[in-house]
């Protein structure tokens, strides 16, 4: 007998996606002046909503209004009241947290299942974390009496948008600093349903604006002079034009870019949950995810062992709605994602790798990919080199430790590593030498608001969550 599994959804009449959403600048909606665009829904192309573009007099707008909060309000503000604010928001987070999942995985494609169990509690988090912040900065160790920065000009990505935002967000508020926030133009419904909750919060008006469009909205952001801070997560790409833009300039700059992280399995780790790892790595939220664990390097003795038992628990990988709490696997969050995947995609075989994916029945509407292992890699090939952004798992082997180490750098990447093995000295041993902001030993992805994050070389620099994040808000 086969047992299959019933539909099992969650009921998007939760959310209330109004047909059209204006820019919040100063604690209220208001119409942009910019062309505006339509937010999709990547699992079936619907239109979800017309969004409002903020143009250069919007974004001025918005960078005086947060200026004059920050001057005339929350700069000010004594610490354990800015507290007050971030905990009722946390709890707002909290309350709603069902609508904010369910809105999330509707905008981004991800499943119902990762929006409400790792990014809405996360969200949450942050803001309980830094809440506690707020009142003890002079013991942060930046000096004994830091102030705020100013206005913080934050542009985020469209992966994790609600759990990004609170990435950015939080510090900022809890140091004092007032926001302007773009959020990326393929997932602004979580942003705006959040400036409604700082509604709901009563945070004064001007402390947090979200003006939404596409890049040159963010570009114009980014160089306005009334900005104090810049973070930014998203593509190296774009990380180096708005490096270039800043440099010579007072701002503080603080990039979360791209990666192409090594996932390393030694012959005498746990195979089993080294797989559950891997599988975690880089199929999660459809591999979407800056640190994903991309290149799995496992050990010559295993490595057959290895893939006969990943490719078992790919199979059993289920692919499609991603408001189905059975959902492993959602859509890709776009049209030109998509499209980016399947030239790399194509690259590897043409480059001479082995392409596998488990059978799979695609829905016929929206944007979607399967999840895929190439073998036979080499380091000079594309796929092991550039970050796909997807699905897509690329396998090298290696016979030493020595060797796991110089494949695992070979990368212009370092935001992150994994390691499996049953050693504590081999973990501390390769973990010394690689060249990864954060290395996972044992677990992937598992993320904490009190653990810092961030990455060397073209993976960006300085450092969001933890005591460390709270440093690029400060002026010691």
């Amino acid at each position: 007998m086969v047992f299959e599994y019933a539909p099992a959804p969650e009921s998007a009449a939760i959310v209330d996606i109004r047909p059209s959403y204006g820019l919040f600048i100063g604690g209220e909606f208001g119409d942009g002046h910019g062309e505006p665009f339509k937010s999709v829904n990547p699992s079936d192309e619907t239109v979800l909503a017309e969004i409002a573009c903020a143009d250069e007099a919007d974004v001025d707008r918005a960078v005086k209004a947060a200026r004059t909060a920050f001057d005339t309000v929350w700069g000010p503000m004594p610490g354990a009241e800015r507290a007050k604010y971030l905990y009722r928001i946390a709890r707002i987070v909290q309350e709603r947290s069902r609508e904010l999942a369910v809105l999330e995985s509707i905008d981004n494609g991800k499943p119902i299942r990762e929006s409400r169990d790792v990014d809405v509690p996360l969200a949450a988090a942050h803001f309980f974390y830094y809440a506690g912040w707020a009142d003890k900065l002079a013991y942060a160790g930046f000096g004994p009496d830091p102030r705020p920065v100013g206005v913080a000009g934050q542009v985020i990505p469209w992966n994790f948008p609600l759990l990004m935002l609170a990435w950015k967000i939080a510090p900022a508020l809890a140091c004092g600093n007032t926001v302007v926030l773009k959020p990326a133009e393929t997932t602004p419904l979580t942003a705006l349903l959040f400036a409604d909750i700082c509604r709901q919060a009563d945070l004064p008006p001007g402390v947090v604006n979200i003006v939404t469009g596409a890049g040159a909205t963010g570009r114009t952001l980014v160089e306005h002079p009334g900005v104090d801070k810049v973070a930014f997560t998203g593509s190296t790409d774009v990380g180096r034009q708005i490096a270039r833009s800043v440099a010579g300039t007072a701002k503080r700059l603080t990039l979360e870019l791209g990666g192409k992280a090594a996932n390393i399995v030694f012959a005498d780790a746990a195979l089993d949950q080294a797989v559950e790892g891997i599988v975690n790595g880089i199929f999660f939220n459809q591999g979407h995810v800056c640190c994903a664990g991309s290149r799995l390097l496992v050990q010559e003795s295993v490595a057959g062992d290895v893939l006969d038992r990943l490719k078992t628990r790919m199979a059993t990988l289920r692919v499609g709605d991603p408001l189905d709490k059975n959902t492993d696997v959602g859509a890709v969050n776009s049209a030109a994602q998509l499209q980016k995947i399947q030239e790399l995609a194509q690259a590897g075989e043409d480059e001479g790798a082995e392409r596998w994916s488990p059978p799979c029945e695609l829905p016929p509407q929206g944007f979607w990919f399967a999840p895929t292992v190439f073998t036979n890699v080499a380091q000079s090939h594309r796929i092991a080199q550039e970050e796909i952004f997807g699905p897509v798992l690329s396998v090298l082997t290696f016979r030493t430790p020595e060797e796991a180490v110089t494949k695992a750098n070979n990368t212009p990447y370092g935001l992150s590593a994994g390691i499996w093995t049953e050693k504590g000295s081999r973990i501390l041993w390769t973990a010394q030498r690689l060249r990864a902001g954060v290395v996972w030993a044992n677990t992937f992805n598992k993320f904490d608001p009190a653990s810092p994050f961030g990455g060397y070389k073209e993976s960006g620099f300085g450092r969001e969550g933890g005591r460390h994040g709270l440093e690029a808000y400060l002026d010691a």
